[in-house]
């Protein structure tokens, strides 16, 4: 092709047909996910602690993508909360409601469907769904796996579980970050795009920090959310508060010495004894003290944990960008719930409040996601697969109860026809922390709680209570209006919605009809509902309280033995 401008034109053409090709290629996927990473520890959410910049890296991603800030869990605990990303299905539908679940490999959805469109698949990271993953290369922790000494799961000629890998000396963060990039170096196909799921266990409690951290935070005065000790009194309902406020020393594990079975007064300085003064009792000082205490160890351990996965997630994304792989791949960064951080001296999760029903959800994808968005589009976990699914060119199965949000994603805006409510269910009833059985519905201005108040026998009861929270004038949720006549109207239709979003996703009662029948019986909580609510909460008292003793008996037993035998040596 002697004619240089001929030379020119196929020239272009041949470029512009390579780009186009390009274009339709599927692109990588990297799904990364965090153990109980909050909102509130993510800079891009401008909580209070936004100053202490715990998140740069993920801040510089969030900038670049769309950031949503209206993303839930359907049950803030861990195993339901990645069997809904792995099946599309709430765990009513997918059978696992609590940490006892699993998904077997025939049912795991996702990766599945990707390994049939021509995606290689891996997993490394945090698993907890008990049997062998169904991708073409796993590495997994053994069950919640630990912060230090790290073992894995792998593929192996024993059965999964007997595969066993461990890195004497590491930190969980820094050696499943080294194992993901081994993978993207070493083992992956660089013919087929990946769908790779990246997940660490840190910031879980009991949040041990790599020891490079330690110093992080260290003289710093971590700010106090304003009801660390103390919440009006038109927050929570009988469920929570009890007759005459006596349960609230029972429901929901506390920061400071509030709840005496557990909390973090006693379970941190037991843990992390040099994060308090020497020979610190919290028996021996007042209970706001010890709260005080409590809450800046919680929260140093707690963001130096979040330190080191964002510090491992920039090795991670400078290497993406070392192999042009960045651009070219839909990265979606989340936590598998939200957290509490000493809100309403409230730790953990599980409670359908926001602090804990809340996900962080960033999403990256210059190709197609324009930078610098933000959406308060109502966003589900059971959404998640559906959307990566639509990015791979993949029909979404029947199966999937999850819509994709690309359009979301792309646009900032909703299409028509686009869900205004979220769905919640906490099935563990009073099991770990204290939090009573429960389920809402979550609009982008409302949200109704019912606490049921029973296990899924219908038993171990609590007092049943129905909550109401306007989040536009109240988006911290402390002011209770269910009884507020100004709020009947909307309280009744709520209610009618409610029932309509269980019958929607699947949640009709016929699950657990011990459970269902006490659904029903305080559903309308009329008179006769209340006074047994109120009968309901002096049992459970009486309950508790013998429970107390004898966990006191069997800790009083235990430190004689200890002491015996110390003395014999």
């Amino acid at each position: 092709m002697k004619n240089p401008l001929l030379f020119s034109l196929f020239f272009a053409g041949v470029a512009h047909f390579s780009l186009g090709a390009d274009e339709t290629k599927p692109p990588n996927i990297l799904f990364i996910m965090s153990d109980d990473h909050t909102t509130q520890a993510v800079g891009s959410y401008a909580t209070l602690l936004k100053d202490l910049n715990p998140t740069p890296t993920l801040d510089a991603f969030a900038a670049e993508g769309i950031v949503f800030d209206n993303a839930y869990c359907t049950n803030a605990i861990c195993t339901p909360s990645r069997a809904c990303i792995l099946t599309g299905q709430y765990p009513h539908v997918n059978g696992v409601t609590d940490l006892f679940g699993k998904i077997e490999p025939e049912n795991q959805m996702l990766p599945i469907e990707m390994k049939k469109a021509g995606y290689e698949t891996a997993i490394i990271g945090k698993w907890h769904l008990k049997v062998e993953p169904n991708f073409d290369y796993y590495k997994v922790l053994p069950g919640q796996g630990k912060y230090f000494d790290t073992e894995f799961r792998v593929q192996g000629d024993k059965p999964f579980g007997q595969n066993v890998v461990t890195y004497p000396g590491s930190h969980s963060t820094d050696v499943i970050t080294d194992s993901t990039l081994t993978w993207l170096k070493e083992k992956r196909d660089p013919n087929k795009p990946f769908f790779l799921c990246h997940q660490y266990k840190a910031p879980h409690d009991y949040f041990e920090n790599a020891e490079r951290y330690q110093s992080y935070l260290a003289d710093v005065e971590i700010p106090e959310p304003a009801t660390l000790y103390e919440v009006p009194d038109t927050f929570g309902s009988l469920a929570t508060r009890g007759h005459e406020d006596y349960l609230r020393l029972h429901i929901g594990t506390s920061i400071g010495t509030r709840n005496p079975r557990r909390n973090y007064a006693v379970d941190l300085v037991e843990r992390f004894p040099e994060e308090f003064p020497e020979n610190w009792d919290p028996a021996e000082v007042t209970e706001e003290e010890a709260t005080k205490l409590a809450y800046q160890a919680y929260l140093k351990k707690y963001l130096r944990c979040v330190k080191g996965v964002d510090d491992n997630l920039k090795r991670l994304f400078d290497y993406l960008k070392e192999e042009d792989l960045y651009d070219n791949t839909l990265i979606v960064y989340t936590g598998d719930q939200g957290f509490w951080l000493g809100e309403n001296d409230y730790q953990d999760k599980r409670w359908a409040y926001d602090p804990s029903m809340r996900m962080p959800l960033l999403i990256r994808y210059p190709k197609a996601i324009p930078a610098g968005q933000r959406s308060d589009a109502i966003i589900e976990n059971v959404d998640f697969p559906a959307l990566m699914l639509d990015y791979a060119g993949i029909e979404i199965p029947d199966s999937v109860q999850g819509q994709s949000f690309r359009k979301i994603a792309e646009s900032g805006e909703e299409p028509e026809g686009w869900k205004q409510e979220a769905y919640y269910r906490y099935w563990m009833h009073m099991a770990h922390h204290d939090n009573p059985g429960e389920m809402a519905i979550r609009t982008k201005t409302h949200k109704l709680v019912y606490f049921y108040g029973v296990d899924y026998e219908g038993e171990y009861a609590t007092p049943p209570a129905w909550e109401l929270y306007d989040l536009v004038k109240d988006p911290s949720e402390l002011n209770n209006v269910y009884d507020d006549p100004a709020y009947a109207t909307l309280r009744d239709e709520l209610k009618q919605r409610l029932a309509a979003l269980r019958e929607k996703v699947g949640d009709d009662g016929s699950h657990y009809p011990k459970c269902e029948e006490v659904v029903q019986n305080f559903w309308d909580y009329d008179r006769v509902a209340r006074e047994t609510a109120v009968q309901i909460s002096h049992a459970f008292k009486a309950h508790r309280e013998a429970e107390l003793r004898h966990w006191q008996k069997q800790k009083e037993a235990r430190e004689a033995k200890a002491k015996a035998k110390e003395a014999k040596k």
